[in-house]
């Protein structure tokens, strides 16, 4: 017996029954225009607090536009939204209530990502979506290894402006939210407009609570330094880890460089999703409607019961040695100890990080 060497030619595809029964049922088009109003009904039945829309070719985010191509050709708007978080776990001193916060709000913002793209999926759209964080694309460090800058779409959709912390302030939430972005070829009739105004209030409790001096009371931001510690359990701070390992003589040398607390500590980021060590400018920030009503009721009680006890902690600090990080924890924390390490990264990146110096502030859009 022959066997037929092309199963799909022309012939025989339009004599499948699937082709056949698609022939005989007709193919439902989507619309070619989505109104926004039935976009934002889609979000909200995922789970999302609040949502904007933003073409892909809008100037606002130029630099996302091949991105957004690059993982759907057909690319046309972004769907940018925010998802809360619970604010006093992400204020305690006990850093776990924090981190657990942090994950679930993640694996959350993945899930109302996954509900939309299903929507639209169902609706007859294409749709895709990045994670709001990890994974990412780090076999490309250290060129770009974020698929969309969430950050950058959101303030376009009108979510909220990058305070001085360069968080996101919603100006209902404030900075208490996770960004996700869900690509789709849906044409949407009505873009959301970006905010006119920015939520920060200009208060600098972020620059007086963050444990390395990364954020200047001029709008500046050293990305080594707030890299470096906060991220200790992320990338760069897991090879300086592993490397510490490959060159410590024996486990006494080891256990002299490595506390146990900080082994016990990158175990249970490998476990449990890494942790962030600090994402106290997060936790001070007072802004947003929902929340700055205790501050303005009572400033003194907001200091005495959010700032100080994290300005307090004691706790290992991860500088760069010789670094402007390592003299501001030195000069500014007695509670705490400076430590330095490596921040993993190639010399060639810090050589250009070096170069680079204090990010600037970012644009007020009332300006």
């Amino acid at each position: 017996m022959v066997m037929d060497s092309e199963p799909t030619r022309p012939r025989r595809l339009a004599e499948h029954p699937t082709v056949r029964r698609m022939a005989e049922q007709g193919r439902a088009r989507p619309a070619a225009v989505l109104s926004a109003a039935r976009l934002r009904e889609i979000c909200r039945e995922a789970g999302v607090d609040d949502v904007g829309f933003v073409a892909v070719d809008d100037p606002r985010v130029a630099p996302e536009l091949e991105h957004a191509r690059g993982i759907l050709p057909a690319a046309r708007t972004f769907v940018s939204f925010c998802v809360r978080m619970n604010r006093d776990n992400l204020r305690s001193p006990m850093r776990s209530l924090a981190n657990t916060e942090f994950n679930h709000a993640d694996d959350e913002t993945n899930e109302v990502s996954r509900r939309i793209t299903r929507a639209l999926q169902d609706a007859g759209y294409r749709a895709v979506y990045p994670a709001p964080g990890y994974p990412m694309e780090v076999d490309q460090f250290p060129g770009r290894i974020w698929v969309i800058a969430h950050k950058v779409v959101a303030e376009a959709a009108g979510l909220g402006v990058m305070g001085i912390h360069r968080n996101v302030i919603h100006p209902k939430f404030g900075n208490f939210i996770l960004l996700g972005t869900v690509v789709t070829d849906a044409v949407v009739d009505e873009p959301s407009a970006a905010l006119e105004f920015n939520p920060c209030l200009e208060c600098k409790l972020c620059v007086s609570a963050c444990p390395v001096g990364a954020i200047a009371e001029d709008g500046g931001f050293d990305f080594q330094a707030c890299y470096t510690h906060n991220y200790r359990e992320f990338m760069g701070g897991f090879t300086d880890w592993a490397e510490t390992i490959a060159d410590s003589a024996d486990r006494d040398e080891y256990r002299e460089r490595v506390a146990t607390g900080e082994s016990f500590s990158m175990w249970q980021s490998l476990s449990f999703k890494p942790n962030y060590k600090a994402g106290y400018c997060m936790a001070v920030c007072p802004a947003g409607e929902d929340v700055i009503g205790a501050f303005l009721d009572n400033r003194r009680e907001h200091l005495d019961e959010v700032v100080r006890p994290l300005q307090n902690k004691a706790e290992p600090v991860y500088v760069l040695s010789g670094s402007a990080a390592e003299e501001h924890v030195t000069r500014r924390f007695p509670h705490k100890t400076a430590k330095p390490v490596t921040n993993g990264f190639p010399d060639e990146v810090n050589d250009l990080l070096d170069q680079i110096g204090p990010r600037p502030r970012p644009r007020d859009p009332s300006a």
